[in-house]
């Protein structure tokens, strides 16, 4: 239906076209006064004039008409459908970021670089006498 309303939407506008570009403008007749006043009678004295509006005024209501069928359709399609793309993507709950307890601190390029935690340190031994040497 949709097709067959576009098709109508396109020739109608076609003729209109072709009906338009075959009327004479206002400043036809002017031409009469220096020799050109047989141009008209192809249609008549009056035919042509009269006959073209006509049918330009039916198939520009025909034109209105069927643009109106084509919004009305072309509507009550998009009511019905997704309004986007991202309306079809399902929708997944984002990953859990790690929160950090201290920012991390800016390198500098010339420090040394230091561990996290400081390494373990062994106990002290107590001293014990040197052995005798017989």
């Amino acid at each position: 239906m949709k097709m067959f309303l576009t098709l109508v939407q396109v020739l109608s506008a076609l003729a209109i076209v072709a009906l338009v570009l075959l009327q004479r403008g206002k400043g036809a007749d002017a031409g009469a006064g220096f020799g050109a006043g047989a141009s008209g009678t192809v249609f008549g004295a009056r035919g042509a004039t009269t006959g073209l509006s006509r049918m330009t005024a039916i198939f520009a209501a025909i034109f209105m008409f069927n643009s109106l069928c084509l919004t009305y359709f072309f509507q009550h399609e998009a009511r019905t459908a997704p309004v986007s793309l991202l309306d079809k993507v399902p929708v997944t709950a984002p990953a859990p970021v790690p929160a950090q307890a201290t920012p991390p601190a800016p390198i500098d390029a010339n420090a040394v670089p230091v561990p996290a935690t400081p390494a373990p340190q062994a106990a002290p031994q107590p001293a014990q006498p040197a052995p005798e040497k017989p």
